[in-house]
């Protein structure tokens, strides 16, 4: 039986719903031929401000017991003097460039949206909840009013598709309503969570910054859980999952839930340009065990029953 594994988002027909997820591209040329040769099928990349960020200083990222990563890397990018040659490079290598947008202001979020649709960028991501810089993403995130605002700017000083990326907060069924009123074509469900890790040894925080964002298979159900969620509530929306799919069945839940393409994040830090071909092979089988010849027959399945 023929399976067809690809999948139409934000208006792109993707060969299959695997991506990465927001910092783990870099801002050199040669990165996005690394993500290529990984198997990606559309490039975020790393979230861009209107001026150079250093981002926090070392210790930035750990691996934790527990198959987590904290990282608190403090959003460093060359700022949008930096845009228009990772966009290139991606384009110049046919393959669709997503760019994460971060701000303190709505007007910041405006003006790096314009930039990166003017340098050619197929999508814009709104990154409204990175949890380890002031200032930025969570701390606008949380608010609906302010998601609203920055979502409606956004959206309407630019053509190509807004996706809001939101984090974890008690009222992100709300939060979301609000960026899908304001313009939204489609949401990425969610960025990583607030934690700390101690250095028991030294006797203090490990991170520089104290606090960092935790990846990986322990924040995976929380994402499940959300993705179902908003799916539930706001049927038939696009969503793109993120939050600790490294496998298989990790990446089946989320498209199950109600997502129609997953970032990987962890998974291509730890398994690199094996991560995606054993998924890829992994959905073949799944799918055909399940006598289903196409994946946009599983979106949201989960949630029909």
């Amino acid at each position: 039986m023929e399976i067809d594994l690809s999948i139409e988002v934000l208006g792109l027909r993707l060969i299959h719903p695997l991506m990465n997820a927001s910092g783990i591209l870099g801002h050199m040329p040669e990165h996005v031929d690394i993500l290529k040769s990984y198997g990606v099928s559309a490039i975020v990349t790393k979230t861009f401000t209107l001026k150079p960020r250093e981002g926090h200083k070392e210790p930035i990222m750990v691996e934790l017991p527990n198959g987590g990563i904290l990282n608190s890397m403090g959003l460093p990018n060359p700022g949008i003097i930096g845009l228009e040659r990772i966009i290139k490079s991606a384009k110049s290598r046919n393959i669709p460039v997503i760019v994460s947008v971060g701000g303190s202001s709505i007007k910041e979020f405006s003006d790096v949206a314009i930039k990166a649709e003017e340098a050619g960028a197929n999508a814009i991501e709104l990154n409204l909840s990175c949890p380890h810089t002031k200032s930025y993403g969570l701390e606008l995130g949380q608010d609906p009013l302010i998601v609203y605002e920055v979502v409606r700017e956004v959206s309407g000083s630019i053509k190509i598709p807004v996706v809001a990326k939101l984090g974890l907060t008690d009222r992100i069924i709300e939060i979301a309503g609000k960026a899908l009123e304001a313009g939204a074509r489609a949401l990425t469900l969610i960025n990583t969570i607030k934690a700390m890790y101690i250095d028991i040894f030294a006797a203090k925080p490990f991170l520089s910054n104290i606090y960092g964002g935790l990846s990986g298979p322990p924040i995976h159900p929380i994402a499940v859980r959300v993705v179902y969620d908003v799916y539930r509530e706001y049927e038939g929306i696009e969503i793109i999952a993120a939050g600790g799919a490294i496998d298989l069945h990790s990446v089946a839940e989320f498209l199950l839930a109600g997502a129609k393409a997953v970032q990987l994040g962890t998974a291509l830090i730890l398994k690199r340009e094996k991560a995606i071909p054993e998924i890829l092979k992994g959905l073949y089988v799944w799918l055909g065990e399940l006598n289903i010849k196409s994946l946009k027959e599983v979106v949201g399945l989960a949630n029909r029953k």
